[in-house]
């Protein structure tokens, strides 16, 4: 985390702002979506992040954002994975250079850092993604959305950016970025990032059968996406661990994403049930209509072969840009 995002704290109190809700909004057409919750109960973490959870619940409870555990994660897993002693790149907070934290130290002030940017939050009426984004971004970004329409979106974290960085732009190759840039301040996209180490609806299904391919699927969440990938071997591209998952669950599935839909029966995305799979076009320059295919968990998420394997939200503007729809195995 940047020195000038923990600065900007000591403003918090002037500028008494923050967030509400964990829903991402994806582009400008999509500032209309419903502002839902999302209840953090199933995460893609790697193992380095979840081997802290007790010591983050520890914290959270010391500064009474209980409810806020999964979300630190989450923030953990972006920002350090887990790794090293600063996990959440909290040392500059202290005006220490980066990474002079241990473990324990960054935790707790990072935690610290998050209750502060809440306690402004609803001190201002704003949602959660506004809190979320501050973390990377810093308090004047709170003040900054209080004062256009107390709800985040992509569009004002955008802006935001683009004022802030003078209009430079960097190389981000990350899904959720779609035209492979960001602007040279912070990480417009960081609410996104996030978004996909939390997941709605838990990792238990009602059916065996979508109980099952997700059994078998989660044996291989954070591992890297491999091109051509179809077994545990090899590793995973995302019609092969769509594949393998249900050929293990007694389902037979061509090998390709376009094979996929074309042997699927074809839904739209509001019918859509957990087990069904979800298509897109255009991932990547090919002949094919459909280049990737995701598993559906419910909730507008997905568990795919990303890079690494694991959740991703349906509502970011990356995979809405995409998005063909579902289809269902035929019986």
């Amino acid at each position: 985390m940047k020195l000038w995002r923990w600065l900007a704290l000591a403003a918090l109190p002037i500028l008494l702002i923050g967030g509400l809700f964990f829903a991402v909004i994806a582009s400008d057409d999509d500032e209309d979506q419903p502002a839902s919750a999302i209840t953090a109960d199933a995460m893609n973490l790697s193992a380095e992040v979840y081997k802290h959870k007790l010591t983050v619940e520890k914290y959270c409870k010391e500064f009474g954002i209980s409810d806020q555990v999964m979300v630190i994660l989450a923030i953990m897993q972006v920002e350090s994975g887990g790794k090293g002693g600063d996990v959440m790149q909290a040392s500059e907070s202290l005006g220490l250079p980066v990474n002079t934290l241990d473990t324990e130290a960054s935790i707790k002030q990072g935690v610290k850092y998050f209750a502060s940017l809440l306690k402004s939050m609803k001190a201002a009426g704003v949602d959660l993604n506004t809190a979320i984004q501050s973390y990377n971004y810093g308090g004047g970004f709170i003040d900054y959305v209080a004062k256009h329409g107390k709800k985040y979106t992509l569009a004002l974290a955008t802006a935001f950016a683009k004022e802030k960085s003078g209009g430079k732009k960097v190389t981000y190759t990350n899904a959720v970025a779609k035209d492979g840039w960001r602007y040279a301040y912070g990480n417009m996209y960081y609410v996104s990032v996030i978004s996909q180490y939390l997941v709605t609806g838990g990792a238990k299904f009602d059916d065996k059968t979508v109980q099952a391919i997700m059994d078998e699927a989660l044996k291989y969440q954070g591992t890297r996406y491999v091109f051509g990938g179809s077994t545990p071997t090899t590793g995973f591209d995302c019609s092969g661990l769509t594949s393998w998952c249900y050929g293990k669950a007694g389902i037979k599935l061509p090998r390709t994403a376009q094979a996929q839909y074309d042997a699927t029966a074809h839904l739209n995305i509001k019918d859509t049930k957990p087990g069904d799979l979800v298509f897109f076009h255009s991932t990547y320059d090919t002949a094919d209509y459909v280049t990737h295919v995701g598993i559906y968990v419910g909730g507008m998420k997905m568990y795919n072969a990303g890079d690494p394997l694991g959740y991703a939200d349906l509502n970011s503007s990356y995979w809405q840009a995409h998005l063909i729809g579902a289809g269902r195995v035929k019986k």
